[in-house]
């Protein structure tokens, strides 16, 4: 007990109905191991696990390729649903915030360097993917006083080929799937960059509106 009656907290003394979604007001009070953010740890624990698999026996053992698909398949599964749950049920917490964004940079861009250092991706491939992300990220920061960039359908479809691509890469496939996982990978780049020159424009335009309201203000 806080000792501080409910009227005085500013609630009414009721407890929610079971099952019903939390008021914006506990968004704050998320615990920090709720189920959203234990998706999340778990999914920054495969990072590393996900890699020793991967280069294990000289990274070109089929059954370690096998085994590290499988762990990458989990990491992009809890990548939907923690941030699903998150949304749904007021989960969001600073530590998700953080975390999140990096757990999903962090498998992909663990993927894509230990693929180009085995041989099996080109290096450019890699590079334009990661630097897709990195300049992303860093101009939300540039435009965030203005406002925030929502997620798009094209960056949703841009995950999925990549997580699909990726994945694809990561089993020792051979015959047409290995050439189809060639072609899966062009559509994923190609959405990489359409997607990314997009976000570009509505920054550009958030940041233009923001500034028109700054000077109208004074």
């Amino acid at each position: 007990m806080t000792g501080v009656p409910a009227s005085a907290a500013g609630g009414t003394g009721r407890r929610p109905a079971p099952g019903a979604k939390l008021g914006t007001a506990a968004v704050n009070q998320a615990s920090l191991w709720n189920i959203a953010n234990i998706l999340t740890m778990i999914r920054l624990v495969l990072v590393p696990g996900f890699v020793l698999l991967l280069l294990a026996d000289g990274g070109y053992d089929p059954v370690w390729r096998a085994l590290a698909w499988a762990a990458f398949a989990v990491a992009m599964i809890t990548d939907i649903f923690d941030g699903h749950l998150a949304r749904t049920y007021n989960l969001v917490t600073d530590f998700g915030k953080i975390a999140d964004p990096i757990a999903d940079k962090a498998i992909m861009g663990s993927a894509l360097v230990c693929l180009s250092w085995l041989g099996d991706l080109p290096w450019w491939v890699t590079g334009v993917i990661l630097g897709r992300e990195l300049g992303i990220t860093l101009m939300r920061f540039w435009v965030i006083r203005y406002g925030v960039i929502p997620a798009s359908r094209g960056g949703k479809l841009k995950t999925l080929a990549q997580g699909t691509a990726v994945g694809m890469y990561v089993l020792a496939l051979t015959g047409p799937l290995a050439t189809m996982r060639f072609w899966v990978m062009g559509i994923a780049v190609v959405l990489t960059v359409v997607t990314g020159l997009d976000y570009v424009r509505q920054a550009v335009v958030l940041r233009r509106a923001g500034l028109a309201k700054e000077r109208a203000a004074k």
